[in-house]
Protein backbone atom coordinates (compact mmCIF):
# COMPACT_ATOMS: atom_id res chain seq x y z
CA UNK A 1 0.00 0.00 0.00
CA UNK A 2 1.67 3.57 -0.72
CA UNK A 3 1.44 6.50 1.56
CA UNK A 4 -0.82 8.95 1.41
CA UNK A 5 0.64 13.01 1.24
CA UNK A 6 -0.05 14.95 4.37
CA UNK A 7 -2.80 16.65 2.01
CA UNK A 8 -4.48 13.72 0.58
CA UNK A 9 -4.58 12.44 4.31
CA UNK A 10 -6.52 15.34 5.51
CA UNK A 11 -8.98 14.96 2.95
CA UNK A 12 -9.62 11.14 3.69
CA UNK A 13 -10.16 12.22 7.16
CA UNK A 14 -12.39 14.64 6.00
CA UNK A 15 -14.22 12.14 4.39
CA UNK A 16 -14.27 9.38 7.33
CA UNK A 17 -15.00 11.92 10.13
CA UNK A 18 -17.85 12.72 7.69
CA UNK A 19 -19.32 9.17 7.78
CA UNK A 20 -18.54 8.51 11.26
CA UNK A 21 -20.62 11.55 11.70
CA UNK A 22 -23.59 9.97 9.94
CA UNK A 23 -23.59 12.75 7.82
CA UNK A 24 -23.44 12.32 3.83
CA UNK A 25 -20.56 11.90 2.12
CA UNK A 26 -18.95 15.09 1.08
CA UNK A 27 -19.38 16.48 -2.76
CA UNK A 28 -16.23 17.74 -4.53
CA UNK A 29 -17.71 21.56 -4.05
CA UNK A 30 -17.77 20.76 -0.39
CA UNK A 31 -14.26 19.59 -0.43
CA UNK A 32 -13.50 22.49 -1.97
CA UNK A 33 -14.84 24.79 0.60
CA UNK A 34 -13.80 22.75 3.76
CA UNK A 35 -10.39 23.16 2.38
CA UNK A 36 -10.16 26.21 0.84
CA UNK A 37 -9.45 24.96 -2.75
CA UNK A 38 -9.63 27.38 -5.77
CA UNK A 39 -11.60 25.05 -8.07
CA UNK A 40 -12.90 21.72 -8.20
CA UNK A 41 -10.14 20.30 -9.75
CA UNK A 42 -8.16 20.34 -7.21
CA UNK A 43 -10.32 18.44 -4.36
CA UNK A 44 -10.95 15.67 -7.71
CA UNK A 45 -7.47 15.23 -8.16
CA UNK A 46 -6.60 14.55 -4.23
CA UNK A 47 -9.73 12.17 -4.84
CA UNK A 48 -8.26 9.99 -7.20
CA UNK A 49 -4.57 9.77 -5.94
CA UNK A 50 -6.64 8.53 -2.81
CA UNK A 51 -8.23 5.91 -4.86
CA UNK A 52 -5.52 5.34 -6.59
CA UNK A 53 -3.83 3.93 -3.71
CA UNK A 54 -6.68 2.01 -2.30
CA UNK A 55 -7.59 3.76 0.48
CA UNK A 56 -11.35 4.87 -0.96
CA UNK A 57 -13.64 3.82 -3.08
CA UNK A 58 -17.00 5.17 -5.02
CA UNK A 59 -19.44 4.50 -7.71
CA UNK A 60 -19.25 6.58 -10.54
CA UNK A 61 -22.98 6.17 -11.66
CA UNK A 62 -23.80 7.34 -8.20
CA UNK A 63 -23.87 10.57 -6.40
CA UNK A 64 -22.05 10.85 -2.56
CA UNK A 65 -20.94 7.09 -3.20
CA UNK A 66 -16.98 7.47 -1.49
CA UNK A 67 -16.65 4.93 0.68
CA UNK A 68 -13.53 4.01 3.08
CA UNK A 69 -11.51 1.44 2.74
CA UNK A 70 -10.19 -0.04 5.76
CA UNK A 71 -5.99 -0.44 5.95
CA UNK A 72 -6.62 -3.36 7.16
CA UNK A 73 -8.73 -4.99 4.73
CA UNK A 74 -6.11 -3.96 1.87
CA UNK A 75 -3.66 -5.96 4.27
CA UNK A 76 -5.49 -8.69 4.77
CA UNK A 77 -5.87 -9.28 0.84
CA UNK A 78 -1.87 -9.72 1.16
CA UNK A 79 -2.62 -12.95 3.89
CA UNK A 80 -2.67 -16.59 2.66
CA UNK A 81 -3.66 -19.17 3.76
CA UNK A 82 -1.40 -22.16 3.34
CA UNK A 83 -2.44 -25.86 4.54
CA UNK A 84 0.28 -27.56 7.09
CA UNK A 85 -0.01 -31.67 5.90
CA UNK A 86 2.28 -32.71 8.60
CA UNK A 87 6.17 -32.99 9.00
CA UNK A 88 8.74 -34.00 6.58
CA UNK A 89 12.44 -35.64 8.10
CA UNK A 90 15.22 -33.48 7.60
CA UNK A 91 17.33 -36.28 8.30
CA UNK A 92 17.31 -39.97 7.14
CA UNK A 93 14.08 -41.03 4.56
CA UNK A 94 11.46 -42.53 6.34
CA UNK A 95 7.96 -43.75 5.80
CA UNK A 96 5.16 -41.81 6.89
CA UNK A 97 1.60 -40.82 6.29
CA UNK A 98 0.95 -36.85 5.58
CA UNK A 99 -1.78 -35.83 7.17
CA UNK A 100 -2.96 -32.37 7.88
CA UNK A 101 -2.73 -29.95 10.54
CA UNK A 102 -4.49 -27.00 9.83
CA UNK A 103 -2.97 -23.53 7.86
CA UNK A 104 0.26 -21.07 8.41
CA UNK A 105 -1.24 -17.32 7.18
CA UNK A 106 1.71 -15.75 5.63
CA UNK A 107 2.40 -11.74 4.02
CA UNK A 108 2.61 -12.46 -0.01
CA UNK A 109 5.15 -9.68 0.03
CA UNK A 110 7.13 -11.14 2.95
CA UNK A 111 7.78 -14.41 1.36
CA UNK A 112 8.37 -13.36 -2.37
CA UNK A 113 5.45 -15.10 -3.91
CA UNK A 114 1.90 -15.56 -4.65
CA UNK A 115 0.73 -19.11 -3.75
CA UNK A 116 -1.24 -21.05 -5.78
CA UNK A 117 -3.78 -24.32 -4.96
CA UNK A 118 -0.45 -26.12 -5.27
CA UNK A 119 1.34 -24.28 -2.53
CA UNK A 120 1.97 -26.48 0.85
CA UNK A 121 3.89 -26.33 4.07
CA UNK A 122 5.63 -29.28 6.48
CA UNK A 123 7.21 -29.31 9.15
CA UNK A 124 10.40 -30.04 9.33
CA UNK A 125 12.05 -32.82 11.87
CA UNK A 126 15.90 -33.27 12.27
CA UNK A 127 18.70 -31.85 11.38
CA UNK A 128 20.53 -33.00 7.64
CA UNK A 129 19.41 -29.74 6.30
CA UNK A 130 21.45 -27.28 8.94
CA UNK A 131 23.95 -26.16 6.13
CA UNK A 132 21.24 -24.58 4.25
CA UNK A 133 19.88 -22.93 7.41
CA UNK A 134 16.95 -25.16 8.07
CA UNK A 135 16.23 -26.51 11.86
CA UNK A 136 14.19 -28.62 12.94
CA UNK A 137 11.08 -27.47 14.00
CA UNK A 138 11.30 -24.93 10.87
CA UNK A 139 8.16 -24.93 8.60
CA UNK A 140 9.29 -25.08 4.69
CA UNK A 141 6.66 -23.64 2.19
CA UNK A 142 6.73 -25.73 -0.78
CA UNK A 143 4.81 -25.74 -4.72
CA UNK A 144 3.96 -28.72 -6.03
CA UNK A 145 4.60 -29.08 -10.20
CA UNK A 146 7.40 -27.37 -10.96
CA UNK A 147 10.45 -29.27 -12.32
CA UNK A 148 13.41 -29.12 -9.43
CA UNK A 149 16.94 -27.04 -10.63
CA UNK A 150 20.38 -27.98 -9.63
CA UNK A 151 20.73 -27.07 -6.08
CA UNK A 152 16.95 -27.05 -5.44
CA UNK A 153 15.59 -27.73 -1.96
CA UNK A 154 12.61 -30.52 -2.35
CA UNK A 155 10.72 -32.52 -1.05
CA UNK A 156 10.78 -35.68 -2.11
CA UNK A 157 9.67 -39.50 -1.77
CA UNK A 158 12.68 -41.55 -2.86
CA UNK A 159 12.03 -45.64 -2.92
CA UNK A 160 9.33 -44.95 -1.06
CA UNK A 161 10.03 -42.70 1.99
CA UNK A 162 9.86 -39.17 2.48
CA UNK A 163 12.87 -36.70 3.10
CA UNK A 164 13.71 -33.13 2.76
CA UNK A 165 16.79 -32.80 0.84
CA UNK A 166 19.11 -30.73 -1.99
CA UNK A 167 18.30 -32.04 -5.62
CA UNK A 168 21.16 -32.40 -7.71
CA UNK A 169 21.98 -34.26 -10.76
CA UNK A 170 25.64 -36.26 -11.96
CA UNK A 171 25.91 -37.46 -15.07
CA UNK A 172 22.29 -37.02 -15.65
CA UNK A 173 21.58 -39.11 -12.92
CA UNK A 174 19.26 -37.32 -10.02
CA UNK A 175 19.99 -38.00 -6.20
CA UNK A 176 19.66 -35.84 -3.21
CA UNK A 177 22.11 -34.43 -1.15
CA UNK A 178 22.19 -33.85 2.90
CA UNK A 179 23.40 -30.46 3.79
CA UNK A 180 24.67 -31.65 7.01
CA UNK A 181 28.25 -33.97 7.01
CA UNK A 182 26.52 -36.22 9.09
CA UNK A 183 24.37 -37.76 6.77
CA UNK A 184 25.34 -39.60 3.29
CA UNK A 185 23.83 -38.44 0.02
CA UNK A 186 21.18 -40.44 -1.15
CA UNK A 187 20.59 -42.16 -4.24
CA UNK A 188 17.21 -43.75 -5.61
CA UNK A 189 17.64 -47.20 -6.18
CA UNK A 190 14.35 -47.38 -7.99
CA UNK A 191 11.77 -44.53 -7.76
CA UNK A 192 12.19 -40.59 -7.00
CA UNK A 193 9.51 -38.70 -6.64
CA UNK A 194 9.47 -34.93 -6.10
CA UNK A 195 6.96 -33.64 -4.17
CA UNK A 196 7.36 -30.25 -4.42
CA UNK A 197 10.36 -27.55 -4.31
CA UNK A 198 10.60 -25.02 -1.10
CA UNK A 199 10.14 -21.39 -1.81
CA UNK A 200 9.84 -20.16 1.50
CA UNK A 201 11.02 -20.95 5.16
CA UNK A 202 9.68 -19.76 7.95
CA UNK A 203 10.72 -19.71 11.83
CA UNK A 204 9.32 -19.56 15.14
CA UNK A 205 11.71 -18.18 17.76
CA UNK A 206 11.65 -20.40 20.84
CA UNK A 207 11.00 -19.06 24.13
Amino acid sequence: MHDLTPAQQRVLDFIQAEALASRPNPTLREIATHFGFRSHRAAACHLEAIKRKGFIVSDPRRARSLRVVSPWLKIRRRIADIPIFGSIPAGFAQNREQTTEGCVSVDVESIGFKPTRNTFALRVTGDSMIDRHILHGDIVVLEHGPEPRHGDIVAALIDGESTLKTFFRKSGKPYLKAENPKYPDLIPAQELMIQGVVRALLRRLEK
